[in-house]
């Protein structure tokens, strides 16, 4: 099997399994027990979480662990809607949040359903990409007002791999802040970093950062666990209540072997940033460069500087995108159409109905080639050549769209 959808999932790095595997048999203790075990559960965990906080540079009892990113992005829109909503000094205001119309769908419907529950309450700014999927700071500058409370922009995009201005956006947000009376409400700025941080610094003071989304299966650890670096001072509510885990933001037993992973996913994601970065964006020019030379019809989705270098996004002309999909895994390469989290609608990709909104035909084609470091030039050469029959097959059948 070629595997090319590595934005979808990972594969556990062997070392990070290696660090796990003690804490499913050995080390099985609840890190929240007073007894032996129990602490030497819990010293593995403030491990991973310092290592975590030292990649961010944040405190580690600011990391808090979740299932995954979904859960971490639900509780920054939920947390910090329902903490600033149940303040009686900002009752009778709206509370304005800014996001981008290329984000995730977690961010998308956590928003939608606020805006469902209370809409009296809420106000919501998308702000739309241009054609390469990029956000424009100056029309984010324009769009805060005194009531916004939160601007939360991803780092890069799961589907068509644009990088947006984070550092830039951060430095807009900071100077804003500044001006703000303390008594009002509080400016704070989020970014799910998810897809961003096997390729890029993520330093939340760098990045004028509050609040950074983190996925384990996202660099090589394992599925069911993320974290969310959460700023000391920011008002956030939990969405779940129990025994108090965490600062009181997230109740639940640890999910220790998983926490002890992401530590080792993101020790190793650390180390080997800038050989894997060089490595991997040689092999995506490589093969935008090769589909692009012996595919006619074939247009690039996204911009071709400000990518991440493990993306590549093309749209086929006179070919359906989950045909191709179907074909190439049949022949043993594995790719998307787009976000695995929406890979079950058969509608448009909302991502590439912003960059193309008047192209359905264009969206409805698109297929997503990521990259890993386990990737090989051989595999993306073996890919070209059935692509390209693939194509020649499904484009034979097609009578409404010439090449």
């Amino acid at each position: 099997m070629i595997y090319l959808d590595y934005a979808a999932t990972t594969p556990v790095d062997k070392k990070v399994l290696q660090k796990m595997l003690p804490f499913f048999d050995k080390n099985f203790a609840n890190a929240s027990s007073i007894h032996r075990p129990g602490q030497l559960a819990q010293e593995a965990v403030e491990l991973a979480q310092k290592i975590i906080a030292q990649s961010l540079n944040c405190q580690p009892h600011e990391v808090i662990f979740t299932s995954g990113a979904t859960e971490s992005n639900n509780l920054v829109f939920q947390g910090i809607f329902k903490a600033l909503a149940a303040d009686s000094k900002f009752k009778n205001q709206k509370l304005h949040f800014i996001t981008s119309n290329i984000e995730h769908h977690c961010v998308l419907d956590s928003l939608a359903a606020l805006q469902k529950e209370s809409p009296q309450r809420i106000q919501i700014t998308y702000l739309k990409v241009n054609s390469q999927g990029l956000i424009n700071p100056e029309k984010l500058k324009k769009a805060i007002q005194k009531n916004t409370v939160l601007v939360s922009i991803m780092f890069v995009n799961n589907e068509i791999g644009s990088v947006q201005p984070i550092e830039k956006i951060g430095r807009l947000i900071a100077s804003v802040r500044k001006k703000r009376n303390k008594n009002n409400l509080p400016l704070y700025f989020h970014s799910d970093a998810a897809q961003a941080f096997s390729y890029f610094d993520c330093d939340t003071r760098k990045l004028n950062l509050d609040l950074v989304t983190l996925s384990a299966h996202k660099i090589y650890g394992p599925k069911g666990v993320g974290a969310l670096a959460v700023k000391t001072g920011v008002r956030l509510t939990p969405m779940q209540y129990g025994g108090g885990h965490q600062r009181g933001l997230r109740s639940g037993t640890l999910n220790v072997s998983g926490i002890i992973g992401m530590g080792e996913a993101v020790n190793l994601a650390q180390k080997q940033r800038k050989d894997n970065t060089q490595k991997i964006t040689a092999l995506r020019d490589y093969f935008i460069a090769q589909i692009e030379k012996q595919i006619p019809g074939a247009k690039l989705n996204g911009p071709r500087k400000k990518r991440s270098p493990n993306n590549i996004n093309f749209s086929f002309a006179g070919a359906e995108g989950e045909s191709i999909v179907l074909l190439l895994s049949q022949k043993g390469i594995a790719v998307s159409t787009g976000s695995a989290c929406s890979a079950e609608s058969l509608e448009s990709s909302h991502v590439q109905l912003a960059i193309h909104p008047k192209n359905h035909l264009s969206a409805h084609s698109s297929i997503r080639f990521s990259l890993g470091k386990f990737t090989t030039k051989q595999e993306l050469a073996t890919t070209v050549k059935v692509l390209k029959n693939v194509l020649k097959k499904l484009r034979k059948t097609s009578k409404d769209i010439k090449v």
